[in-house]
């Protein structure tokens, strides 16, 4: 099956000047040098303002957008593993996210010692947290994936890159 339809790719944080800026904060310094909060609140700024600029005139041209990570990450990251809770992060993304939510996130789903290999050299602030602080994301995206089984698919990122990314067509097929 093909099909051929208008995307606009982009990633969080960033896809914005603006939203480079906060990634830069972000994912520099050390562990634990930023509060949880704080790392909420820019995660929120940097998404208001790709929702603003990007995003939602994206949509409003009948483009698709495909994002390296979106809500569903803060989700897991600062609800689940920094144990804010869902409904907090959700409530601070609000206005930020306008309305625009994905109808399908992917998340490659894979026990995170095994990830070691695919990793940077260098991890950015929130990698250099570790395995237990990883494996913590991890039962995040399964708590934000039990909470919406309507949007969010998690699928097994065991093998080669070829046979994840057959799983992945697969299921936007199915989507589809």
């Amino acid at each position: 099956m093909e099909r051929r339809v208008p995307v606009t790719r982009t990633r969080e944080p960033g896809g914005t000047p603006l939203g480079e800026c906060v990634r830069d904060i972000l994912l520099a310094g050390d562990p634990g040098e930023m509060s949880p909060i704080a790392e909420v609140h820019l995660f929120a700024a940097a998404r208001a303002q790709l929702v603003h600029q990007v995003i939602r005139p994206a949509l409003d041209e009948g483009r698709w957008v495909v994002s390296d990570r979106f809500l569903d990450s803060s989700l897991a990251y600062q609800g689940v593993a920094r144990g804010l809770g869902l409904d907090l992060v959700l409530d601070a993304n609000r206005a930020a996210v306008e309305g625009c939510l994905p109808d399908l996130s992917l998340v490659i789903d894979m026990d995170p010692r095994a990830t070691a290999g695919r990793r940077r050299a260098t991890p950015d602030r929130i990698e250099a947290e570790g395995d237990d602080f990883l494996a913590q994301v991890a039962e995040g995206y399964h708590r934000v994936a039990e909470r919406f089984p309507e949007r969010v698919v998690l699928i097994s990122g065991e093998g080669s890159v070829d046979d994840v990314h057959a799983r992945v067509i697969h299921t936007l097929a199915d989507f589809l």
